[in-house]
């Protein structure tokens, strides 16, 4: 089976202030689909430039990026686009949803961006909110959510368009204990369903529940375990 994606020796430079920052340095990874990966490391080891690489949000300066069977490495920046809201499901600690959509609305962000709507991608929608609790919320805005509610809001949204992988960064930032331990549930029930999730955190007790570890340290990967199968 053809991995979700693949990072060959990429590399990400940026100059700042005069000088090169080496922000990956070599860094090889394959994401296998179906896979529950845990992305960890300190402030400054490289973790938020590989979401951004992983997530179409950024290319490498240098090595090869492919998202299933095609190289991403040296894509047009409507094609990143593209890529990005057809391919790729974002969820992200501040939820990002548009307060003047209600909840359906908000599931069917991703559709707007490729123009089609039709009657099944309705449906798959209201589907999409039943499984994560809110089928009774279809018509509520943003804020007569709790923060738990929001961030279901943006895991159905991150399905609609059936991704290669859903990219997850610090989801469970913003969220109390209680709250954290039902999303982190959720995500492990879509993993088991044979989603590929890529979550990025700090947090030892969320990379814990995740099937395999890759944390990085000054730009490189330091240690790859797989935690279970």
């Amino acid at each position: 089976m053809t991995p979700a994606a693949r990072m060959l020796e990429a590399t990400k430079q940026y100059v700042m202030d005069g000088g090169t920052v080496h922000a990956l340095r070599g860094v090889s990874l394959e994401i296998p689909t179906g896979d529950y990966v845990a992305i960890m490391g300190p402030s400054g080891s490289g973790k938020s430039t590989l979401l951004n690489l992983l997530g179409c949000l950024d290319r490498p300066t240098s090595g090869r990026l492919m998202l299933g069977d095609e190289e991403i490495s040296g894509a047009s920046d409507d094609r990143l686009s593209e890529i990005r809201a057809s391919h790729i499901g974002f969820i992200f600690q501040s939820y990002n949803l548009i307060p003047q959509l209600s909840v359906l609305e908000n599931i069917e962000v991703p559709l707007y961006y490729q123009g089609r709507i039709d009657r099944r991608q309705r449906q798959r929608s209201h589907e999409l909110a039943e499984l994560v609790g809110l089928g009774d919320r279809l018509k509520h805005r943003p804020t007569q959510l709790s923060g738990g509610q929001q961030q279901r809001v943006a895991i159905a949204r991150s399905l609609i368009n059936d991704p290669y992988f859903i990219l997850a960064d610090e989801p469970t930032g913003n969220l109390d204990s209680v709250t954290s331990e039902e999303i982190l549930r959720l995500l492990n029930d879509l993993n088991e369903q044979g989603k590929t999730i890529i979550i990025v955190t700090h947090e030892p007790e969320v990379g814990k529940l995740a099937k395999r570890v890759v944390r990085l340290q000054d730009g490189s990967i330091c240690s790859d375990k797989r935690t279970r199968e």
